[in-house]
């Protein structure tokens, strides 16, 4: 049942005075002292409305008792069945807390480093070593910043609502509108990608979100189109496993970049000045260059040249939207390294 925010913060603080309650609360206490309920404009409308929040608290899982005062048996109170209502106590191996830690590492998106910061913060609190991280050092997946389009596009998927956004697309440059129906949002080659049925080519495609210009805007109601069928969202997504155009050659600092190192093919071969080098299958030159940059300094391409050239028009891009004096020099180094 989908509330308002007014009402979803009203229902938040209910929770939060009923847990706090010593023993119990009346609907007079819980007019007077919680947030959202003084502004019933009669007692008729404080009684529909704290009744409808007392039910939809209890459809959601949350315990509220009715309690009566043992010498008057029509005062009623509430309060939350703390016993219930309570996680029970956590207690994480080092192996779980480490692949905690290794999912929490995944968002590197800016609207959910902080969520997910924090959680992990919480979690190692109760877990049996500080350095229970360490088994799984190393293997953490990375995925670049899926910038102001992420949170709207998560929203979009969750409601059926279809968005607009303006594309540059990768093979010709072309910047136009799309109006989509968002379906599911993957991480993909070291990026966020959204799946979704374009309205104007009436076919499903796929959008690099570090391609979308500007801001996504939704476009009429929730609710707007079905959810994909499994056969559907696998028909869309089989063109990721698929249409291989080449194979480039990488040199990779040691135990670095484990996403390339697990599509590397025809290995092992001999190590290039300290580095390893993989062979790694890819459909797009732009669609590499991407994942390549974002590991930075640790993966250098070696071949083919398009590859290559495609990671240094990145860089130079990036260098251009830095307002630092020393970007040019930075530049320069960076291409110099990987020539």
């Amino acid at each position: 049942m989908a509330t308002s925010p007014a009402a979803a913060e009203r229902l938040l603080n209910l929770v939060i005075a009923l847990v706090n309650t010593p023993v119990r609360m009346t609907k007079e206490q819980v007019r007077s002292t919680v947030a959202g309920y003084g502004d019933a404009p009669s007692d008729e409308s404080f009684e529909r409305m704290f009744e409808r929040d007392k039910d939809m608290l209890r459809e959601l899982g949350v315990p509220v008792l009715t309690i009566t005062d043992a010498g008057h048996g029509d005062d009623f109170g509430y309060r939350i069945d703390l016993d219930t209502y309570a996680l029970a106590p956590i207690d994480l191996t080092a192996a779980e807390l480490g692949v905690l830690t290794m999912a929490a590492e995944l968002w590197q998106d800016r609207s959910l480093r902080a969520d997910s910061t924090r959680a992990l913060t919480k979690l190692r609190a109760v877990g049996q070593a500080p350095g229970s991280t360490d088994l799984v050092a190393g293997l953490s997946p990375r995925v670049r910043d899926g910038g102001g389009a992420f949170a709207p596009l998560v929203d979009a998927v969750q409601a059926r609502q279809a968005v607009r956004f303006t594309y540059r697309a990768a093979t010709t440059g072309e910047v136009r509108e799309r109006v989509v129906e968002p379906w599911k949002l993957l991480a993909r080659r070291g990026g966020w990608v959204l799946v979704a049925r374009d309205r104007d080519r009436g076919a499903t495609r796929s959008f690099r979100l570090s391609r979308i210009e500007g801001s996504v805007r939704t476009v009429g109601p929730a609710g707007a189109f079905e959810t994909p069928t499994p056969e559907e969202l696998a028909d869309a997504l089989s063109s990721w496993d698929s249409g291989t155009r080449g194979v480039a050659t990488l040199a990779v600092l040691p135990d670095r970049a484990s996403a390339l190192r697990a599509r590397d093919v025809d290995g092992p071969r001999p190590t290039v000045a300290g580095r390893d080098v993989l062979r790694v299958p890819f459909r797009a030159d732009w669609e590499l260059a991407e994942e390549v940059v974002g590991y930075g300094d640790a993966v250098l391409v070696l071949e083919p040249t398009p590859v290559r050239e495609a990671v240094l028009s990145l860089l130079r891009r990036a260098a251009a939207l830095d307002d630092d004096g020393g970007t040019a020099h930075d530049v320069e180094a960076a291409e110099v390294s990987r020539g």
